[in-house]
């Protein structure tokens, strides 16, 4: 059996729901079609389509070998093109997560050049809060801000992100300004937290000695930085965020820098990724302009 042969009418039947019009496309007959997908599913050792009368529907096996089976032949296809400096001749699949704020703030305002560039790449770019599995999940590449844990992969350091604490007019016309940390008690922090229930250690300040947590009031614990942001804006507390997601803010008016000798550690950046024998051209192209990018914007 030829295996990469038996894919391609794998991936036709699959996106064509139907062994005839596969077989017809391909100039083949319909049966060679069915005995190829037969023996590909023998050697799989499982079965990857429903048949019926009416139509052929992928199992839930087949959908995770159709996902695979396109992104290898896509980089079979790559790799005929090693040498070709077109930039049409890259195409291909991208799966990318990164945390809603460097999408917004950093990435998507300049992702047109890119895509432009590279028209035969499809990305798709993943944004939450939530830290999905890079493998699992079948990412080519995450962005993590914060400090890391060990995960095996292998992680870029981008550079790091300033942090700054601020709050909207509205809040200090009616709280006041705090002068310093011990007034802290007596004003109120937007707390953050990834899991809820879990119990904020209050307000951060970088210090000689290491990091150094202030206990403030502050009754609203939220777990979106979106959520975050807006609470603030809304006069609800003050927070501690990266300047670079709320430049406009500041730049606006709507919110306020406050004690800025009491900041937190800069946050670093990093960019995550599966050993190095797994790129294929169209990541490492993404991975060095978001490495571009990121250098605008970091310390």
């Amino acid at each position: 059996m030829d295996k990469i042969h038996a894919m391609q009418l794998f991936i036709r039947v699959a996106e064509l729901e139907s062994f005839s019009r596969a077989a017809e496309t391909s100039g083949l007959p319909k049966g060679s079609v069915s005995r190829q997908i037969q023996a590909l599913e023998n050697h799989l050792g499982t079965q990857l389509l429903h048949r019926t009368t009416r139509r052929v529907q992928l199992t839930q096996d087949g959908m995770v070998y159709y996902e695979r089976a396109k992104d290898l032949l896509t980089n079979l296809d790559e790799l005929d093109g090693l040498f070709q400096h077109d930039p049409a001749s890259i195409s291909g699949k991208l799966r990318v997560d990164m945390p809603v704020g460097v999408a917004k703030n950093l990435v998507i305002p300049r992702l047109p050049a890119f895509l432009q560039q590279y028209p035969g790449i499809e990305l798709e770019l993943s944004s939450s809060d939530r830290l999905v599995d890079l493998i699992r999940e079948g990412f080519d590449c995450v962005v993590r801000v914060g400090a890391l844990k060990d995960s095996g992969l292998i992680a870029r350091p981008l550079g790091k992100l300033s942090v700054i604490n601020c709050a909207s007019p509205q809040y200090l016309a009616r709280f006041g300004y705090p002068e310093g940390l011990d007034d802290l008690a007596s004003h109120a922090v937007v707390h953050y937290s990834v899991n809820l229930g879990t119990r904020p250690q209050g307000f951060e300040v970088a210090t000689a000695n290491g990091t150094q947590w202030i206990k403030t009031g502050g009754i609203l614990t939220v777990n979106s930085t979106e959520t975050y942001h807006a609470a603030c804006l809304a006069g609800l507390g003050i927070i501690q965020v990266p300047r670079i997601g709320v430049r406009e803010a500041l730049r606006a008016g709507t919110l306020i820098e406050i004690l800025p000798q009491y900041r937190a550690d800069p946050m670093p950046v990093s960019l995550l990724y599966p050993h190095r024998r797994n790129l294929s051209r169209r990541v490492h192209l993404f991975m060095e302009w978001l490495t571009g990018v990121m250098k605008d914007y970091v310390d």
